[in-house]
């Protein structure tokens, strides 16, 4: 299991922690601010050479925005390139505004 912990230079941060082989939990706020380094250590566990589906759960995630569709669309990308398959849980709000207004709500099913 692997503990990412990410600090910004602003107050926010962001965990990103693999609490299974087969499930990634991020927690804090996942905003512009944090969005690259959520991406980045998610993007290691996305790339660890594992095939099996990886369920990404957003339950502690306590605010989001547009950002935070763009790393689970690049996460979608590069796990898709890997061979991985990858499902969503308690998807927040503002990701799912974000996939509406864009028309990829399908992409978070």
């Amino acid at each position: 299991m692997a503990f990412v912990p990410q600090k910004t230079s602003g107050e926010a941060s962001v965990q990103v922690v693999q609490a299974a082989p087969d499930r990634l939990t991020v927690s804090g706020p996942l905003t512009f601010e944090t969005a690259k380094q959520a991406y980045e250590a998610g993007l290691r566990v996305v790339r660890s050479g594992s095939t099996e589906p990886l369920q990404v759960d957003f339950a502690g995630v306590t605010h989001s925005d547009s950002a935070g569709l763009a790393v689970v669309i690049d996460w979608l990308a590069q796990a898709a390139r890997a061979g991985r398959k990858l499902s969503f849980a308690n998807i927040p709000p503002g990701i799912r505004a974000a996939a509406k207004i864009s028309d990829v709500e399908f992409l978070l099913a």
